[in-house]
């Protein structure tokens, strides 16, 4: 019983959250909707208690606080409405102010009313941030301090001591400059979490020898390519290239000479294509080119166009001028093949150049 209850009571609090959003972005959804829950039921029930105390005026302001704050958790069924996230925080943030405000120009409950604004700082920070928690805390010190310390306490509606104000605003803007620090240090741990997790990210779809995208990267440009394929019919082609005698440049340069030329051959390769394309290294000695908007024939010519720069380039390496040549093979991906059955016609291509003396390129159609 007690765990269905909990179940359905934090499901409530996930109202508008989804897997489409940031986990930052539903964590704050969810804080948001637990804050709301809180305030309406909590100025619901001082509502309550300050009608059967005859104050009519503070219950009908604590009531209608509830009415807001119950409408800021339930603003989330209405998607259609924007940002569903923005409208809750800034409306609780808004509500918040006001209704502290009147707190303290009402004095409450007994002249408690006041205490209720140390309530201010975390929920300025949590929804705002540091810079517009700051803003929106400013103005609020500053009409709390004219409600204040205004001549005969004439914006007021009950009487304090001086000293009670001056603890009160020195107390408040303590708690603020606390919660304030944390919210710093807060942001700065996410910000350095979000420099690793990119910097891990981009570690592991790239090549750390070329820099390139490698095969894991790569495979997020083909499904992407290969769905917008599937969409608009739009021409998409595959160049395989692999260097030739490979082999013979490490035994002769040894592994570092080998690694050079790999380097070497990536910049060329990605000053030679368009800006669209896409070249990976696929794997060892071999690359792997995603061409959009490239037909059969237009991809030949691209990849003999970079075959005889290949062959007429020379690498330096230590005084030692080195000269390769690569093989190409070439397929156009069509709507009836999935993108690892384009890829293995393209590799067979590419074993027909090699097959037929290297350094050509050679179509899936000449071999069909």
């Amino acid at each position: 019983m007690f765990a269905h209850g909990k179940k359905t009571f934090i499901e409530y609090l996930q109202i508008g959250t989804t897997d489409e959003k940031s986990l930052d972005a539903n964590q704050q959804l969810f804080v948001s909707n637990l804050f709301s829950f809180i305030g309406y039921t909590i100025t619901f029930g001082l509502a309550l208690n300050a009608a059967i105390s005859g104050k009519s005026v503070l219950s009908i302001s604590l009531f209608f606080a509830s009415v807001i704050f119950f409408f800021c958790h339930q603003v989330h069924r209405f998607p259609k409405l924007g940002n569903t996230i923005l409208i809750s925080t800034s409306v609780v943030f808004i509500n918040l102010l006001i209704l502290m405000l009147y707190l303290v120009y009402s004095g409450g409950v007994s002249n408690t009313g006041p205490l209720w604004i140390y309530l201010v700082p975390p929920v300025a920070f949590f929804f705002n941030g540091l810079r517009k928690g700051i803003k929106g805390i400013t103005v609020f010190v500053i009409i709390l301090s004219i409600m204040l310390f205004y001549p005969h306490e004439a914006l007021l509606q009950t009487t304090y001591t001086l000293e009670f104000k001056l603890r009160l605003i020195l107390s408040f803007l303590t708690v603020t400059l606390l919660f304030g620090f944390y919210e710093y240090s807060r942001q700065q741990s996410y910000n350095h979490i979000e420099e690793l997790s990119h910097k891990y990210e981009q570690q592991a779809m790239h090549d750390a020898l070329t820099n390139l995208p490698n095969r894991r990267g790569m495979r997020v440009y083909l499904n992407h390519e290969y769905n917008r394929l599937m969409r608009s019919k739009e021409p998409l082609s595959l160049l395989i290239c692999d260097i030739d005698y490979f082999k013979q440049v490490n035994d002769k340069y040894f592994h570092d000479g080998g690694d050079f030329v790999l380097q070497s051959l990536s910049k060329f390769f990605v000053e030679k294509i368009r800006q669209q394309d896409v070249v990976a290294r696929w794997g060892g000695e071999e690359f792997l080119f995603l061409l959009p908007n490239t037909r059969l024939a237009d991809a030949v010519v691209l990849a003999e166009k970079i075959r005889q720069h290949v062959e007429g380039h020379i690498i330096q390496y230590k005084n030692n001028d080195i000269k390769i040549t690569i093989s190409m093979g070439v397929n156009e991906v069509t709507p009836d093949d999935n993108i690892d059955q384009a890829i293995n016609v393209a590799d067979h291509s590419l074993y027909n150049a090699k097959k037929e003396g290297r350094n050509q390129t050679v179509s899936a159609d000449m071999i069909k």
